[in-house]
């Protein structure tokens, strides 16, 4: 079946499903053709949170999905293939959350969004990478502990240098394959390149950055800039999307080795083949799912 006929049967069954397709925007393109919407992963599970939608369907990876399921609960949430996970999430379990927090008692915990629902649930409250700084900032502790994402604390304490953070050693793989000697040797190549980074990569990468930012806000950046070239900073599949809808201006990748594997799972076969089956479904336990939210919810009040 061609990818017209497949992308003409996705439109077909998502409408008689009252179907949702989310697409992060690390996928593989061809996913955006039959998304609903693409973007950040906590922004599309707010979005799908949104509409009357029965089923939603996470172009994303595990946790994502997850989120999804608890901003949404009375509706399926589906994952076209299931061994899309992360590895920064699956650096951090429920035991391994609760062993650090009893070695560090009485500190709050603040959880980067890309974690599961259980170790959500056992932190105080959530971040992004759009708005870690913010949140923490307001959260107004002198000291606070910060999981998984060990590169993301370091940098938000950086900028608030009055708070003591203390980070799990997880990271993202993908981002530690971006190394400072590929930033210095794309700008040689690329002398007039305005770069951009994103703060799950090495402290040396972000230090050569012009800017760093989650994904959503280095494309905001892109697409405001009267700049015309860029080194982009995460992965790949956030300079396919700024190639195709601004050919006029250059992207260079910071690293051919920053592509994660586990985003690229999905393709519109898989979408195809969840929709009409609706394998795969997400579910989170109901009493560990509002736990979760409750960090969540504390993350949105502090971002008002």
């Amino acid at each position: 079946m061609s990818n017209e006929n497949i992308k003409n049967q996705i439109e077909k069954i998502k409408k008689k499903k009252n179907a949702v397709i989310l697409a992060h925007s690390y996928q593989n393109l061809e996913i955006d053709e039959v998304a609903d919407f693409t973007g950040d992963s906590l922004q599309l599970s707010r979005l799908a949170a949104s509409t009357n939608s029965d089923i939603i369907v996470f172009c994303g990876v595990y946790f994502m999905a997850e989120t999804a399921k608890i901003l949404s609960p009375k509706k399926k949430v589906l994952l076209p293939n299931v061994k899309s996970g992360c590895r920064m999430a699956d650096m951090i379990d429920l035991n391994q959350i609760k062993t650090f927090k009893k070695a560090h008692p009485n500190i709050p915990v603040v959880c980067y969004v890309n974690s599961t629902a259980e170790v959500k649930s056992e932190s105080d409250v959530c971040v992004t990478s759009s708005n870690a700084l913010k949140v923490v900032k307001n959260l107004g502790a002198k000291e606070i502990l910060f999981v998984p994402d060990t590169y993301l604390g370091t940098w938000v304490s950086e900028k608030l240098p009055d708070v003591n953070i203390i980070t799990y050693p997880g990271y993202c793989p993908t981002h530690l394959n971006i190394m400072a000697e590929d930033i210095i040797n794309k700008k040689e190549e690329n002398p007039n390149a305005i770069v951009l980074a994103h703060p799950e990569c090495h402290k040396s990468v972000v230090e050569l950055a012009d800017f760093a930012g989650s994904t959503t806000q280095i494309m905001d950046y892109v697409f405001k800039s009267n700049e015309k070239e860029f080194i982009i900073a995460t992965e790949k599949g956030v300079v396919d999307r700024l190639s195709r809808d601004l050919p006029q201006k250059k992207f260079i990748l910071a690293s051919k080795r920053a592509v994660c594997p586990n985003m690229k799972r999905h393709y519109l076969e898989d979408v195809l083949t969840c929709l009409v089956e609706e394998k795969y479904e997400i579910d989170v336990d109901e009493n560990l799912a509002k736990k979760a939210l409750m960090s969540i919810e504390r993350m949105f009040e502090l971002c008002k």
